[in-house]
């Protein structure tokens, strides 16, 4: 492109831009904190990039942002010495908005949020200028030496227009023409201000005309003592664009074994927003307060990769490669110890504010399992915060050492059933024996369960077992009782041996045996392992995972004391020809699939349950 060029914005954008350039909202300071954090950013790039390359256009300019204003003319200018933009970078970044920011933006404002607490987490912060702007121009040159000026200009229309520019130095310059209610922002008192409430922590000098205005202290620097709650939380949405509050913050100052100066956060929410792409995670690392690295993912295990903040160590040299950074002892000394802080932390907070750590669990708890799966040298560590529902725990989650605590007398083993959701497991048939002689039962309802409790083995002491084990322990206390109860009306031999028959000849190879249940009391029926070990833990994973999954063949078991049973058997006897009894005994083993978490497609259920109510009705 050569020559100035007219350009539409995309559809969204129009509707984003047509509230902002009419909002009347008092927040309307916040457009100053996105521009002062884009130029934040653009310096942070630049210093990055020039840790490696000098050959950049001014390498030896200072790296800071610099606000101009002129109050008769109703001017405001912010600039900065930054990395800068190529023509298509410009366009990129200013004529649309990457993931669909700006659509969720709007659904948020109808949703009654106010613009100040959500513009800036949807990729939307620029277009806040046009909440004060007549006319935006941004005037920008790449940091790289043969790359030439350009010029965006916009009224916050339908319309922007991108041409050259006369511009000799690296970085960009946003002019902005003030509309007549927002001629405050025209003023060095008010600008300083903002300055200091949005974006006093920025790690570069932040001039209004020739003052720098902010303290541009590094928090991290500072003894945990001097550091306000509020303090913590701006650095937090300064560092992560996060305008809810983080669950937690650790800070850790130490000199031995290795210097380290860190801050980190635990947000309240895995998603938060279109700032981050999925594979974008990582922390700051600063050596001597000059950042080395945006995003090091190897300060931190890959299941605490949800952890945000810095870390600043003088134990590192400037010029660190990834490959030193992946082979450095300092660097293996500063991930034990910030592993060990965050852990610790989560422990605290899951004792001392357990509905903050209920949110945690819930947003991160996979990480956890991840951990405690994959990594035997965080399993210690990471095993007091895994958290389950169970049999007996209502809505509460409750630890491992929580059901170790409240085990029944002679139970040895930790129960546990498999399923897809809470609701999917308390109805399944398992649960019969457990309810009735008040054993309680582990509910495992995420795929990657089957591998860690795999992986687990046993807790202290105490082996896991599936109440689906075809070998499966119970007390004994708990089996004399069941062998003592008063037996219910049931089947004879012969009518039960002529239902399992029919039901074998029904089901074929989908089931290796029929027999009689010894621990089912309300349910008509359960499917079991044939044997003992890992494979049904893993079948839902592969359930998950395999688009041809077929469900592995298992034993059936039946209850002759329940009703429907009995009925069946009966029409068996003496309607053998009864079309309804394949469709029950197709539609019984197809619900155990289904409560058990492997059915393969549960819409092809639907004509057969039809049918089913017809005949009911019928009859």
């Amino acid at each position: 492109m050569a020559q100035q060029e007219s350009l539409e914005f995309r559809t969204e954008v129009q509707q984003l831009l047509n509230i902002l350039a009419n909002s009347l909202y008092t927040e309307r300071e916040i457009f100053l904190r996105e521009l002062i954090s884009n130029s934040s950013d653009a310096l942070h790039r630049i210093q990055f990039e020039m840790l490696t390359n000098r050959d950049v256009l001014d390498p030896d300019a200072e790296l800071a942002v610099r606000i101009d204003f002129d109050e008769e003319a109703r001017t405001l200018t912010v600039s900065d010495t930054g990395i800068g933009m190529t023509c298509e970078e410009l366009i990129e970044n200013l004529g649309t908005i990457a993931h669909s920011g700006a659509m969720t933006f709007l659904k948020e404002l109808e949703e009654g949020q106010r613009p100040a607490d959500i513009i800036g987490q949807f990729g939307v912060g620029f277009y806040s200028v046009f909440m004060v702007a007549d006319e935006v121009t941004v005037t920008t040159r790449s940091y790289k030496p043969e790359a030439r000026a350009w010029r965006w200009t916009s009224r916050g229309d339908s319309h922007f227009t991108i041409a050259p520019a006369d511009k000799e130095t690296r970085g960009t310059t946003v002019e902005i023409k003030l509309k007549e209610d927002a001629a405050e922002f025209a003023s060095a008192w008010r600008l300083e201000q903002i300055v200091k409430k949005h974006s006093d922590y920025v790690s570069f000098p932040i001039y209004v005309r020739d003052k720098v205005v902010n303290r541009q202290t590094a928090l991290w620097r500072k003894s945990p003592q001097e550091v306000t709650e509020e303090e913590y939380e701006d650095f937090y949405r300064q560092l992560t664009l996060d305008f809810e509050k983080p669950l937690l913050h650790v800070h850790l100052v130490t000199d031995v074994p290795v210097d380290i100066h860190s801050i980190l956060y635990v947000p309240r929410k895995r998603e938060r927003g279109f700032t981050r792409l999925p594979d974008e995670y990582g922390l700051r690392l600063y050596s001597k307060k000059i950042l080395i690295q945006e995003r090091n993912q190897d300060l931190l295990p890959e299941h605490l990769r949800f952890v945000e903040g810095v870390v600043d160590s003088e134990d590192l040299p400037l010029n660190i490669s990834r490959e030193t950074v992946q082979s450095s002892r300092a660097i293996r000394q500063i991930r034990k110890a910030l592993t060990g802080r965050v852990v610790k932390a989560l422990r605290s907070l899951a004792e001392e504010r357990p509905d903050d750590y209920r949110v945690f669990w819930d947003e991160f708890g996979l990480f956890i399992k991840h951990g405690v799966t994959t990594d035997p040298t965080a399993r210690d560590g990471l095993l007091p915060l895994l958290r389950f529902y169970t049999s007996r725990s209502g809505d509460e989650l409750v630890s491992l050492a929580d059901y170790v605590g409240r085990m029944a007398e002679g139970q040895e083993v930790i129960y546990y059933l498999l399923g897809s959701d809470r609701a999917a497991v308390e109805s399944s048939p398992h649960l019969d024996y457990f309810r009735a002689h008040d054993l309680e039962v582990l509910y495992l309802l995420d795929p990657l369960d089957g591998f860690m409790i795999q992986s687990l083995g046993e807790y202290e002491g105490k082996r896991f077992q599936n109440v689906d084990d075809p070998e499966l322990e119970l007390p004994e206390e708990a089996a004399e009782a069941e062998e003592g109860e008063e037996a219910a009306e049931r089947l004879s031999a012969d009518e039960f041996a002529a239902l399992a028959g029919r039901f074998k000849e029904v089901l074929g190879e989908r089931i290796t045996e029929v027999r009689e249940s010894k621990v089912l009391s309300g349910s008509p029926c359960r499917l079991v392992s044939p044997e003992a070990g890992p494979g049904r833990d893993l079948d839902r994973v592969r359930r998950w995972l395999e688009q041809d999954f077929e469900v592995p063949a298992m034993i059936l078991e039946l209850n002759p004391r329940h009703p429907l049973i009995r009925n069946l058997a009966h029409l068996v006897a003496e309607q053998p020809g009864d079309p309804l009894i394949g469709a029950v005994i197709e539609q019984l083993y197809e619900n155990l699939l289904l409560l058990d978490g492997l059915h393969p497609n549960p819409s092809q259920m639907v004509p057969r349950i039809q049918r089913l109510l017809e005949a009911a009705v019928r009859r």
